[in-house]
């Protein structure tokens, strides 16, 4: 049985598109961490207390854009609306036994809604860091390809690797 070779590298580089625009000047992206609702279970037969997730339920999901200026995008994006950004990446991955270097592409497709909009600070040859963080009711990551996560809080979906966490919920609350 032949082992994984695949080393996972870097990320070569990203863009980011707002309704198809591209979005010049940034600096960075912090992607959504995803953190499941939990509620603590304890009682008879149990040594005390766990806490486990509500399947399907995430707290809320951020995700934040740090720009090196100021930036007139931010401030179209910083306009209490939703949003869509379309984050597309190159990752480098390295195939030890071929020693072959392959290029895997990694995209965050994001519904948000802006929460705060930072300016930054004005400093003679220096970057402004400016950032805007948005509220995150949709995401779709897909790596290679392939959809591995689907977080869909308003419509009741959590897929991970094409499975729906949520879909005999769904069709128990009369929705599918």
């Amino acid at each position: 049985m032949a082992g994984n070779n695949n080393v996972p590298m870097r990320l070569t580089n990203f863009k980011v598109y707002n309704d198809s625009n591209d979005l010049l000047g940034i600096a960075t992206v912090d992607l959504p961490e995803i953190s499941a609702m939990t509620d603590t279970i304890s009682g008879a037969g149990i040594a005390g207390e766990l806490d486990t997730p509500v399947l399907g339920h995430y707290q809320s999901m951020t995700t934040t854009i740090n720009w090196r200026t100021v930036e007139a995008q931010a401030a179209e994006l910083a306009a209490p609306q939703a949003h869509t950004l379309d984050i597309r990446g190159s990752q480098e991955i390295y195939d030890a036994a071929s020693g072959i270097y392959r290029k895997v592409g990694v995209r965050a497709y994001l519904k948000v809604i802006p929460k705060n909009f930072t300016l930054g600070s004005f400093e003679p040859g220096a970057t402004t860091d400016s950032s805007i963080e948005f509220e995150v009711s949709y995401m779709k990551l897909s790596i290679d390809g392939k959809e591995v996560v689907e977080i869909d809080k308003l419509n009741f979906i959590a897929r991970f690797n094409g499975e729906d966490q949520l879909a005999e919920v769904r069709k128990n609350l009369g929705m599918a």
